[in-house]
């Protein structure tokens, strides 16, 4: 690791004004600047921002800096929120890692990881070995020439299902983002992997109020069953009246460069009977349009399954 300034401001304006890097629970920026991918000079250390809180009186608002493991544990938070941040990482990262910091993650694809190797997102030009190199665990939706990383947050897939926005504060002003939105495809640019301007932070995420998602689940498929990344993951609430759905969210991750949205499946789904078959015909579409590559082939059928496999979760009771 290089040589770095830390420096804490604690208001907002001034993390801001600051020019630096910022550090809030530090597990995904302190692992990349001990690699080398990140070498900030100037690191500004925002835990004594006032960035917190939970509130449920007007859909879901979570502030940036709250922890996971407080936020999964809240009482409050729809079940696909709460499983994703359960599935995510360890207790110990979870305990330490912010909301914030989980959503603007980097990529954990290796050739991103190791400064030896090409990479757009690092190198902008130099190239993505992956596309013909190690690719298992890399994206079949949302890629491009220049890039096939998959993006890391088990949060963000569930928060995309629920119409979450984010809140961005800047000096002298604020906006609102949708999440979908907020995350870019790598396209040709793949170094820009979101809609966050300079000078700007995260201070908080919105959920809209909907009651119906309170029937939800978040499924991840992995190697292991703890502290590894997604192979492929699915986050679906339904809306059902007398054993038919009314309506559906259902994203994914794992398979794609950003958190997916599967709105060909959802409109599959509203009107359908709680049957096996009427969800496995609705995933039937879910990989529409991907690209596998030579050794992750595998995700196309594998994502159609985990769909089916969370629809069959959820619904169990009234399969019963």
């Amino acid at each position: 690791m290089r040589r770095f300034e830390l420096t804490a401001p604690d208001t907002v304006d001034a993390a801001l004004a600051a020019p630096g890097t910022f550090l809030a629970g530090g597990t995904t920026l302190v692992d990349l600047m001990k690699l080398d991918v990140l070498t900030p000079e100037h690191v500004l250390d925002i835990n004594a921002l006032p960035l917190h809180g939970i509130s449920t009186s007007d859909g879901l608002r979570i502030g940036a800096l709250e922890r996971m493991s407080d936020v999964a544990a809240h009482a409050g938070v729809y079940p696909m929120i709460t499983r994703a941040l359960l599935a995510s990482a360890s207790q110990q990262l979870r305990n330490m890692a912010s909301i914030g910091g989980n959503l603007m993650q980097r990529t954990r694809c290796s050739y991103f990881r190791d400064v030896a190797m090409p990479c757009n997102r690092r190198d902008p030009g130099s190239g993505c070995p992956a596309i013909e190199g190690s690719n298992r665990m890399h994206a079949v939706l949302g890629t491009s020439d220049s890039c096939v990383a998959t993006h890391a947050s088990d949060l963000a897939v569930a928060l995309v299902a629920l119409d979450a926005q984010v809140r961005l504060v800047r000096t002298g002003g604020e906006r609102t983002v949708a999440l979908a939105d907020f995350y870019r495809t790598p396209g040709d640019s793949p170094e820009v992997e979101h809609d966050l301007r300079p000078g700007e932070l995260i201070s908080e995420v919105l959920v809209p109020r909907l009651d119906w998602a309170a029937r939800s689940t978040y499924v991840k498929v992995r190697d292991r069953q703890s502290y590894e990344f997604a192979l492929c993951s699915a986050a679906v609430a339904l809306d059902v009246v007398d054993s038919r759905i009314v309506d559906a969210r259902v994203a994914v991750g794992g398979v794609a460069t950003v958190p997916w949205r599967l709105p060909t499946v959802e409109a599959a789904l509203r009107g359908a009977p709680v049957t096996q078959e009427a969800f496995e015909d609705a995933a039937a579409g879910a990989a529409e349009g991907a690209r596998p590559l030579s050794h992750n082939g595998f995700k196309v059928p594998l994502l159609r399954r985990t769909v089916v496999r969370a629809l069959l979760e959820l619904t169990q009771e009234e399969r019963a």
